[in-house]
């Protein structure tokens, strides 16, 4: 049975991912993200002309004569999506939720990858796989990674980076730019991170809702964990409850910051509710000023 109301929401991100891409990303993905460079291709016979330094002094020596060894230059990349779908990601006290939010910085980025020419795939996880996708190119693919994630059912509720990490080590063997989407609401995953961070281009994008960064006054609450299920009350009428609760989501916010800037991970921070398009630019530009230094 078709869902029109999933077919509807896939085609607003589309357009509106569309939009942003030829309007406002025109050329930033491009001059930031490209090919991860030379790419073997095979050894021959020396040739007059060719450049002495391209010979393969083993293989020239097993052969007794001279062999070079040919390269060609890798023009597109592989660009994998790690989506946090834990129920966590279900919260949103805006109009959208930070699951709908991941599933459209992940189709803004994504159709700036395809106009690009590189291949997109997709690995969701909550504390297990959920679904992978295999990097492909091409519009249809990418529509099928959204929606993927927006009527995705995940089968289990808490958050494993780690686990995702290590299954993506797995199946990315090639050099690959990772954008890892999370509330990183999780643990224990550093390590993990440091090890796919040394053969990948890590990019983290950590999305919070706005009353997980300020808790507002509204009396008595009853709340529950999303992924224990752990049910408990707060009185948000409390002003040193309410400024406990900003220093402590600061203070995670700053650790998150520090660590992953320990590791040399990029890390862009979004609100879901809020406008994120002036965060991504920003950090393509930041980006872009550092390569053109280093």
């Amino acid at each position: 049975m078709i869902d029109k109301e999933l077919i509807k929401k896939v085609r607003l991100i589309q357009f509106r991912s569309s939009r942003v891409v030829n309007d406002v990303l025109a050329g930033e993905y491009k001059s930031v993200f490209k090919g991860s460079g030379m790419e073997f291709e095979e050894v021959r016979r020396y040739e007059p002309g060719d450049e002495i330094r391209s010979i393969d002094w083993n293989v020239t020596a097993r052969m007794g004569e001279p062999y070079i060894k040919r390269f060609r230059e890798e023009r597109d990349m592989s660009v994998m999506f790690l989506v946090d779908t834990s129920a966590s990601g279900e919260y949103g006290s805006a109009e959208i939720s930070k699951n709908d939010v991941a599933a459209q910085i992940t189709s803004l980025l994504a159709f700036s990858a395809i106009k690009n020419n590189d291949k997109v795939g997709l690995l969701a996880f909550s504390d297990k796989i959920e679904k992978y996708i295999p990097p492909k190119k091409g519009t249809p693919h990418v529509l099928r990674l959204v929606s993927d994630i927006l009527s995705l059912e995940p089968e289990n509720t808490g958050t494993d980076i780690e686990m995702a990490l290590g299954y993506l080590a797995k199946v990315c063997k090639k050099k690959s730019l990772i954008f890892l989407i999370s509330d990183f609401i999780d643990s224990g995953y550093e390590k993990a991170l440091k090890v796919i961070e040394r053969k990948h281009d890590v990019v983290a994008i950590s999305v919070k809702d706005e009353q997980e960064i300020e808790l507002p006054s509204c009396g008595l609450v009853r709340m529950v964990d999303a992924e224990s299920g752990e049910v408990f009350m707060l009185d948000t009428s409390s002003a040193s409850l309410r400024k406990e609760f900003g220093r402590l989501a600061a203070a995670e916010g700053d650790a998150l910051n520090k660590s992953l800037k320990s590791m040399g991970i990029d890390h862009v921070s979004v609100k879901a509710g809020s406008d994120y398009i002036p965060q991504l630019v920003k950090f393509f530009k930041i980006r872009e000023r550092r390569k053109a230094i280093g």
